[in-house]
């Protein structure tokens, strides 16, 4: 099961990198960090973590990883970071309360539309606290 999320969110990774027009000799790159971002996102699921809490920690990984990469292959980081994060998006759940809603089933789909919204809210957490880790270590070096 594993290896099967392992391939799917490398590709799609590396895909949203083509589209969002990454250098070539950074799409492995892209994958990579959007595909560690996702196992460690559904290893916490499969301990039995919070879907919010197991996305903060996922994206924070992301990004961090994208920090690394930014660094060593002196590429911007939001090159690795949207790319790797895309695996963590909502869209199922969006989709599924709009769903709801056009079906007049509105407590489903409020509850579906709260549980996006904090997903989204999680990823951009796990982006914040990571820069702010980033800083951190900037101010320690120095």
């Amino acid at each position: 099961m594993y290896i099967e999320q392992l391939v799917t969110s490398f590709v799609a990774s590396a895909a949203f990198g083509m589209l969002f027009n990454t250098p070539k000799k950074a799409l492995l790159q892209c994958g990579f960090a959007g595909m560690v971002g996702w196992l460690l996102y559904i290893w916490l699921q499969d301990m039995h973590v919070l879907r919010i809490t197991a996305t903060v920690v996922a994206s924070y990984c992301v990004t961090m990883i994208s920090h690394l990469f930014a660094k060593r292959y002196r590429t911007p980081i939001i090159v690795f970071s949207v790319s790797g994060i895309i695996p963590l998006v909502p869209g199922g759940t969006a989709y599924d309360a709009m769903r709801n809603a056009v079906e007049n089933q509105y407590d489903q789909a409020v509850q579906l539309g709260a549980e996006a919204f904090m997903i989204s809210g999680a990823i951009a957490l796990g982006l914040l606290l990571s820069e702010v880790t980033n800083q951190l270590i900037r101010k320690w070096r120095v």
